[in-house]
């Protein structure tokens, strides 16, 4: 580096013309290699929405099934009204988000969810229904009552199960 004194003039000298930018060649080996992390980047994110949303699915349906298990637990033990020769599970799903009154205590209710989830994969509140009386593979809901609940989705898990057998 020289300084010339006197004029405010500064020169700097770092090396040979060759050495103070990139190449062509290093600046096409650069854009190859973030060509590659980005091919190999976005089925990764693909993948990671997907298994959110997969996630979502197995904690909506564990909310619900654990809120029949607990209607049909209270309908066992008396502390709710059911109908005469039913199993004891709730008649539909809109049975677990109203108010039910207990037995013995006319001023107390009982909720089992605050509201019916909505099923990630098809965006929409409808979810598939099994009753006591339905094949374990049924996909028709008999109308009775509700033993079990599945997603609508014809998708395919990461895992390779349909979302309806989950």
């Amino acid at each position: 580096m020289r300084l010339v004194r006197g004029t405010g003039v500064r020169t700097v000298r770092c090396g040979s013309a060759s050495e103070l930018g990139m190449t062509l060649l290093e600046l096409v080996i650069a854009c190859a290699i973030l060509l590659v992390l980005a091919t190999v980047a976005v089925p990764l994110a693909r993948n990671v929405v997907k298994r959110k949303k997969e996630d979502l699915l197995h904690q909506r349906l564990r909310d619900m099934r654990d809120a029949i298990d607990r209607y049909k637990d209270a309908a066992d033990a008396g502390k709710i009204k059911v109908a005469a020769g039913t199993e004891g599970y709730p008649p539909d799903l809109e049975s677990l988000v109203k108010p039910t009154q207990l037995t013995g205590a006319p001023d107390k209710r009982i909720r089992f969810l605050r509201e019916i989830p909505e099923d990630p994969m098809t965006k929409t509140k409808d979810w598939g229904m099994r009753s006591v009386q339905d094949d374990p593979d049924s996909t028709s809901w008999g109308g009775n009552d509700v033993f079990d609940v599945f997603s609508k989705s014809s998708g395919t898990g990461l895992d390779g199960t349909k979302y309806s057998d989950w």
